[in-house]
């Protein structure tokens, strides 16, 4: 069978006109928090947590809604935000946090003045020995204070290991 010209122009131009409305359509989706995590990088987590994906608009660890007491390392008073990764896991049969699971942790002297916001970040594959968890902390305004494979939070966390080092999962 032998094709005209207009059939072969249009055995050409059908498949690329279905991957241009292919590429358009996925352009157009509406993006999940999953699909933009940041790197394990102090910048970036902090750029995803207050202004990609402000923390303070997640929910609250259950059972911790608001300032609660604390104690050091952390401060007189804190205040627990999880992400959806998070949250959905802690309201499961929780067997661990999932990768892309972030805990915000604000940081409040006796007078109630936040000093550090300290965030715990799952990732896949970065650090096996410590659960996976990237450490930071950061001033109130932003300033990175510690970053990464943090030696005095992994060493701190290790007590909680089996509860993937995670203090607030014993309460």
């Amino acid at each position: 069978m032998k094709l005209t010209g207009k059939a072969t122009r249009n055995l050409i131009f059908i498949p690329f006109l279905l991957f241009v409305i292919a590429g358009l359509t996925l352009a157009f989706l509406p993006k999940t928090e999953k699909d933009h995590m940041p790197e394990p990088k102090g910048e970036a987590v902090w750029e995803y947590i207050t202004k990609t994906h402000s923390y303070e608009n997640w929910d609250h660890w259950p059972g911790f809604d608001g300032m609660y007491e604390g104690q050091s390392p952390h401060g007189a008073f804190l205040k627990l935000y999880v992400n959806d990764a998070a949250k959905t896991a802690l309201n499961s049969n929780f067997e661990g946090m999932p990768d892309n699971a972030i805990i915000v942790k604000e940081n409040y002297n006796k007078q109630k003045k936040l000093v550090a916001v300290t965030p715990m970040y799952k990732v896949k594959d970065y650090n096996p020995k410590a659960g996976d968890w990237f450490w930071a902390k950061y001033g109130a305004d932003g300033t990175i204070m510690s970053e990464g494979k943090v030696g005095s939070c992994i060493d701190c966390h290790a007590k909680m290991k089996e509860k993937d080092y995670l203090f607030s999962i014993a309460k």
